[in-house]
């Protein structure tokens, strides 16, 4: 009966879904270390934990190692350590290689961790991706600007989800945004050029290296352009066609682009362009699982449990290919205007419409907090055997439902 230390540095929804179902497997004994107080875990989660530890950093190698002398006592050596989160996988991957733990190190995890490194490594490698550049003053952005051209992409090197993520196209953006990013000799600001294209994502499980299974989705509209205007409703579309030839040249680079990385054992999240001229670009590669509830319509669209799985495939190094029965998207309900949620429209239009399609929601309250993500304030999860209703769907759910601020814009 192997012990697990799973990391859940916040109790936070998403978080407590991989939990628990690290929680549900059977014959393991799990410990959890966190910066929570244990009492905020749901009380069916707390009765299947067997040790549990709070430190002050669970997002560091040495605060997490300080979780992990907690849990021998009750648990014992710890025999698999995992968790989900992006800002989590180079420490744990800094205490495997410590403590001779099974699964990526530390190393692999900062290939995909920062991401110019991440580039580096492609390119090498003659695998395609964006020119780009670690700039650390305005000078530096500016010779990478006259090299390239507009438009251009500003952002951390080790960012996620768009956070802190810049398009720019003309040399007065290009300042802004270099002086917004503060860039200097010990924390950098990573520019590189625009893709143009079609944004999809490459959800992979991978084994021992070797890629098992796969699963694509398309962005409507890109991140990037959701983040740049607060007034797109958007939503994301997982086509029953995964086989599809239009796929092939990302499904020819993918295998090639993870094991350059150093891809173990776990589920990936690739996202990438498709081009108009029907080559492909990869823009960035997570070695976790992917967010904006991408797991659960990869549950919803393969009629299974990928969180569950992926606490098995983590564990256990087993993983059974699903199959597709289902064409899944979800609509993210964004809020417009400022404030908090006042009131959202058009919900009991789409319920009678829409409702036998609808398999999952968390829908706006009223009071509720404006979201800080581009996720916005709450999701509709639709699925269909074929792709072209669940698209039509989600058309008409990001039209019709209005979900307004107390201060509208």
């Amino acid at each position: 009966m192997p012990n697990v230390a799973f990391v859940a540095p916040f109790y936070l929804p998403t978080t407590l879904r991989f939990l628990e179902a690290a929680a549900g497997l059977a014959d393991v004994r799990l410990g959890v270390v966190t910066q929570e107080p244990i009492e905020k875990a749901p009380a069916s989660l707390r009765q299947r934990i067997t040790a549990y530890a709070r430190v002050d950093d669970a997002l560091s190698a040495e605060g997490i190692h300080v979780g992990l002398r907690q849990l021998a006592s009750d648990l014992g050596s710890v025999d698999r350590l995992l968790g989900a989160l992006e800002d989590l996988q180079v420490p744990l991957g800094e205490l495997r290689d410590t403590l001779g733990l099974p699964g990526m190190g530390a190393e692999a995890a900062r290939n995909f961790r920062d991401k110019s490194r991440m580039k580096d490594v492609l390119r090498a490698h003659g695998l395609p991706c964006a020119r780009h550049a670690l700039i650390r003053d305005e000078g530096e952005a500016t010779a990478f600007s006259a090299e390239t051209g507009f438009p251009l992409i500003v952002k951390p090197p080790a960012g996620s989800g768009a956070r802190g993520t810049f398009r720019v196209e003309t040399p007065a953006q290009l300042r802004a945004a270099v002086a917004m990013s503060r860039p200097s000799a010990d924390r950098p600001t990573l520019i590189e050029e625009f893709v143009a294209g079609e944004e999809h994502s490459f959800d992979a499980v991978s084994i021992g290296g070797r890629l098992m299974w796969h699963s694509i989705n398309h962005y409507l509209p890109s991140p990037l352009e959701v983040l740049r205007e607060p007034w797109i409703q958007w939503c994301v579309l997982l086509p029953r066609e995964v086989d599809s030839p239009r796929y092939d040249e990302i499904r020819r680079v993918a295998p090639p682009a993870l094991d350059a990385l150093g891809m173990d054992t776990g589920l990936s999240h690739m996202e990438w362009f498709h081009r108009p001229d029907g080559t492909v670009a990869i823009s960035e590669v997570g070695a976790r699982p992917p967010g904006a509830q991408f797991v659960t319509l990869i549950s919803h669209a393969h009629d299974f449990d990928l969180y569950r799985a992926w606490a098995r495939l983590m564990v256990f190094d087993d993983f059974d290919p699903p199959d597709r029965p289902y064409a899944a998207g979800a609509a993210y309900l964004r809020g417009q205007g400022r404030g908090p949620v006042r009131r959202v429209a058009g919900l009991e239009e789409i319920a009678r419409e829409l409702g036998p399609l609808c398999v999952e929601w968390r829908l706006p309250r009223e009071g509720q907090a404006q979201s800080a993500s581009y996720e916005g304030e709450g999701y509709i999860i639709v699925r269909h055997p074929e792709t072209e209703v669940v698209e039509e769907a989600l058309g008409r759910i990001i039209t019709r439902v209005r979900v307004e601020l107390a201060t509208t814009s």
